[in-house]
């Protein structure tokens, strides 16, 4: 195998560690920064709406220019501008600059997030087998590491300013430093039997619908995956009654069995196809939603959320790298158009399942998930259907290795 390949594939894990670690640095300063700026949960709800919005933003920024330019030279100047960022939110002092803080934050981080899977496509095609989720669980270990370096420096009273800043300049270095390991677009294969490597521009028209059922997909999993963040906690300790602490299991469930199934998916989809990923993992999703909803006892209702995450768990990377094979040429836009429409459904979590809780209680608002779920399961053929896989070749378990590569 080619050294650039596996490098490449080390750089990959290393952004991806990053893009997790610089969002989640935000994450665990909100409470001190909220306070410090003097606003309120409402305000700060409307605030991380401007985030959201600069990610979608930066996504749909960041796919052409990635397909132009190369990921080679998109993820660095993305990871660059996504540390400067990070310090931003640290210096606010009013409402106004914190969101422009946050949307200059969520845009920056949101070109990293297609660029950096835009290179993991251009990996994944060189291995000739899947690789994408073990590179989503690094994202989920990124968190982990700013949780832990939020609890130092929060537990020895750091301005937020002094941490984000000292951070973002520790990120800057291992940018610049895994820089060079980056792949170059020639150094991968041409993904032969991919959609839209030739042919008239008519050909491409199904590819297109495709990309849209496959954003569409991405939209319904990532608001159910939403659910869990959002509402999780919340269910244990207002249906169940579950003390704060107890309560904050359940996405503690729910977030280690997403990290673990993600380390696993890479195998098990080598074995089975993207196709089985989807179809049975959105169905066991949907099992353990209904489990959680419908459990009278909290452990219970732990295990459903853990059948929950495990079961979400690849799903996503599926999406995107079957968005990203479909036409190499253009894997950042085809990407972009995934993870956007997806983000939003994170987004959109809150505001659908926080309406209906008006009408029903919590546990019940989980059947919608639990329905998009289901859709996600029957659509699951979309991967591989039309006239291209849109996935690569897989060699697990046939004792071939993958075909060398051009540099």
């Amino acid at each position: 195998m080619d050294r650039s390949l596996r490098v490449g594939r080390l750089a990959t894990f290393v952004y991806f560690t990053l893009c997790g670690f610089i969002l989640g640095m935000w994450i665990v300063h909100i409470p001190t920064i909220e306070q410090r700026v003097g606003i309120s949960h409402a305000v700060l709800g409307w605030l991380l709406l401007l985030l959201g919005g600069g990610a979608f933003a930066g996504m749909q920024l960041i796919g052409p220019l990635s397909d132009r330019f190369g990921a080679r030279k998109a993820v660095p100047v993305s990871s660059v501008l996504s540390c400067a960022a990070l310090v931003l939110p640290g210096l606010a002092t009013n409402p106004w600059t914190l969101g422009a803080a946050l949307f200059a934050l969520g845009c920056t981080t949101g070109c990293l997030d297609v660029a950096m899977n835009a290179h993991a496509v251009q990996v994944e095609r060189g291995y000739g087998r899947p690789v994408m989720s073990a590179f989503h669980a690094m994202f989920s270990i990124g968190g982990v590491f700013a949780a832990l370096v939020g609890a130092f420096t929060l537990g020895r009273d750091w301005s937020p300013a002094v941490t984000l800043a000292a951070m973002a300049l520790l990120s800057l270095v291992v940018t610049l430093a895994t820089m060079p390991a980056l792949m170059s677009p020639e150094a991968a294969p041409a993904g032969a039997g991919a959609e839209g490597d030739a042919g008239p521009k008519s050909a491409r028209r199904p590819v297109s619908r495709r990309i849209w059922i496959m954003a569409a997909l991405a939209l319904m999993l990532m608001l159910s995956e939403g659910v869990a963040g959002d509402w999780s906690a919340l269910h244990l300790k207002d249906v169940l009654g579950a003390s704060p602490s107890a309560a904050a299991f359940a996405y503690g469930a729910f977030a280690t069995a997403m990290t673990v199934g993600r380390l696993l998916a890479d195998r098990v989809a080598a074995r089975f196809g993207p196709v089985a990923i989807l179809r049975y993992g959105s169905g066991a999703a949907a099992a353990g939603l209904v489990l959680a909803a419908l459990s009278p006892t909290i452990p219970v209702a732990l295990v459903g959320w853990t059948v929950f995450g495990i079961g979400l768990s690849g799903t996503i990377p599926q999406l995107f790298s079957a968005a990203g094979h479909i036409d190499p040429a253009a894997a950042g836009t085809n990407v972009s158009r995934v993870a956007g429409l997806g983000y939003i459904g994170i987004l959109a979590g809150p505001a659908v399942i926080g309406p209906m809780t008006h009408f029903m209680p919590l546990n019940l608002t989980f059947f919608l998930p639990v329905a998009f779920c289901v859709i996600a399961s029957l659509t699951a053929p979309i991967l591989t259907s039309g006239s291209g896989s849109g996935s690569v070749r897989t060699t697990e378990g046939t004792g071939e290795e993958p075909a060398p590569q051009k540099v």
